[in-house]
């Protein structure tokens, strides 16, 4: 769910109110058989994916008929859903129950606002194994305690423009074996080279190309600044020649390679895509996005992450396909992320907080998620529910899971002081990008600010 984007202007906040079913609803894996005390409880829920709110209502609805306990939702765009929480964290205001990331739940358990979910887990004999392999033990922290039950996950793969790849003389098996290395691009920088059209009819391959006013780009991207993952971008390429961003283990590392020589190739590589007028500048990253300019019809591929194919899809002007991650000389890889719903420490009614929070990922629930496909379960089985709702839609998203058959799959840094990492280093990438400064360079000058702030 890189951080998950969804492009809200404004938050948008609304109580299910539902009432409760007759009769003790009849028990299951997620709703303590229907606590009649709980009744009359409202649970304040957070989540910043849109996208995902009908599936989060639908399974509410269920399980206040069953427990009598509301679920009020709340919906906010990316930057300000963890601004808001952080605030709400100071003024001991936040809500009962949050979709946590990743990038953030560190900090969280070292600052105690989380509750610790073992004794719950323990008490009601909660399967951990009905999830995907790797997912539960994200959320175990460093002191050996669970603070948050997994709800999805995500991978990286391409999304392109059929027509687009078909004009240009390119087919699907073209782009699904594409190759990737720093030095001569290898058959990716062909591909996106073919795609990139000038405002004169030009192709990026052909003589006379303009990259100073290109009409179309090969590839596009989020910002590759706003996290220091580099997760639908630079890390996936630099994870191909064997790099690894902690050199003492993920989860909860330290010791952060941001002057490894294999992610300076990658970012220079990048670079001197942009400048070749293959890849959108950075300014148009920054501005308009990624994501919007595909659906414009200005870019031809971009990489993105799973928890983007309803959107990708959405436009029915644009015929779209998907397509793994190019090889590189260490394999095709793809970063691994996976969400969960934690619980405040701070919360008035914990005891219902965990009946929504085991409801949410029980199979029920997640079924509901399956059925939706909005993003991939975190229940195995639910999983598969999931793949047939979008194989009946006739959108093939195997290139998402190929990485999870291949084992092929890193995982996103679970680490400490995230967000000050990912400023230091996202400043140094921008330097890069633009031109400023050679990538061993500025990485050297950016990784001495992360030892600081790691304390090393």
């Amino acid at each position: 769910m890189r951080h998950r984007t969804t492009g809200l202007a404004a938050a948008s906040t609304c109580a299910v109110l539902l009432v409760a079913a007759c009769g003790d609803g009849g028990g299951s894996d997620g709703n303590n058989g229907g606590d009649t005390d709980a009744a009359g409880v409202t649970i304040e829920y957070w989540l910043w994916d849109s996208n995902q709110r009908p599936q989060y209502e639908q399974c509410a609805e269920a399980f206040t008929a069953e427990t009598g306990i509301e679920i009020e939702f709340s919906v906010f765009a990316w930057e300000e859903y963890w601004s808001n929480l952080n605030t709400q964290f100071t003024a001991g205001r936040a809500p009962d129950v949050f979709t946590d990331h990743l990038a953030f739940y560190p900090t969280f358990v070292q600052d105690q606002v989380l509750l610790p979910l073992d004794e719950y887990i323990a008490a009601d004999d909660v399967d951990m194994d009905k999830y995907l392999p790797g997912l539960a033990d994200l959320w175990v922290g460093q002191d050996g305690s669970t603070y948050g039950l997994p709800k999805d996950w995500d991978t990286i793969a391409m999304a392109y423009n059929s027509a687009m790849v078909d004009d240009a003389g390119l087919s699907a098996d073209d782009i699904n074996t594409a190759t990737w290395n720093p030095d001569d691009g290898g058959t990716f920088e062909d591909i996106i080279a073919r795609l990139s059209v000038d405002e004169n009819g030009v192709r990026g391959d052909e003589p006379g190309f303009d990259p100073n006013n290109v009409a179309v780009y090969g590839l596009s991207f989020e910002n590759p600044s706003n996290s220091a993952s580099g997760q639908t971008s630079w890390g996936n390429f630099a994870r191909s020649l064997g790099f690894e961003l902690l050199a003492d283990g993920n989860p909860w590392g330290t010791d952060y390679q941001f002057d490894d020589p294999r992610l300076a190739d990658t970012l220079d590589w990048f670079a001197r895509m942009i400048e070749a007028g293959y890849i959108t500048p950075l300014g148009d990253l920054q501005g308009v996005g990624f994501t919007e300019l595909f659906n414009a019809g200005d870019v031809a591929m971009v990489t993105n992450g799973s928890w983007a194919i309803s959107g990708l899809v959405g436009n029915e002007s644009i015929d779209v396909e998907f397509a793994p991650l190019p090889e590189g000389p260490e394999g095709r890889w793809s970063m691994y992320n996976g969400l969960a719903d934690s619980i405040t420490a701070d919360s008035e009614h914990p005891d219902e907080a965990w009946q929504w929070v085991n409801y949410l990922g029980s199979a029920e629930c997640q079924d509901v998620v399956g059925e939706h496909a909005v993003v991939f379960p975190a229940v195995e089985s639910s999983l598969e529910i999931g793949e047939q709702a979008r194989e009946d839609a006739g959108i093939d998203v195997s290139a998402f899971l190929t990485y999870i058959e291949n084992d092929s799959t890193f995982l996103y840094p679970v680490t400490t002081n995230f967000d000050q990492v990912t400023q230091a280093v996202g400043a140094a990438i921008d330097e890069i990008l633009l031109g400023q400064r050679d990538a061993a360079e500025a990485l050297t000058g950016a990784q001495t600010q992360v030892d600081q702030i790691m304390g090393r």
